[in-house]
């Protein structure tokens, strides 16, 4: 089994490394070709993107709120968290699916947890 990110700690990665599992719903991790560098400037941008949603929620800032909302996903895109996949063998997306309705779902059963 592929070691999970920071980002997923806790919880249960797919075995090739794309996904891990909140609540049975799989979803993509970061790209492990991005260098440690890189990520951590990413994560931090994608955490600063997150700050500025919730003070745009006190606010009530629906300008502020489109434009952190829009830099939360630029930060998962440049992650590889969102858009195109980073892998290359044609294998198809299943973030955002539940695991049990993917081919992941022997894998996922054999965890006997929600993960």
């Amino acid at each position: 089994m592929v070691d999970a990110p920071d980002a997923a700690a806790g919880h249960p990665a797919t075995p090739d490394g794309r996904y891990f599992v909140v609540r049975g719903r799989l979803w993509r991790l970061s790209d492990p070709d991005l260098g440690s560098g890189e990520r951590e400037r990413l994560v931090a941008r994608l955490m600063n993107a997150r700050r500025a949603v919730g003070a745009a929620k006190m606010s009530d800032d629906k300008i502020a709120m489109r434009k952190a909302r829009a830099e939360v996903d630029a930060s998962k895109r440049l992650l590889g968290e969102r858009g195109p996949v980073w892998w290359n063998d044609g294998a198809p997306d299943y973030n955002r699916h539940m695991a049990r309705t993917t081919p992941y779902a022997e894998w996922f059963e054999g965890l006997g947890r929600e993960g």
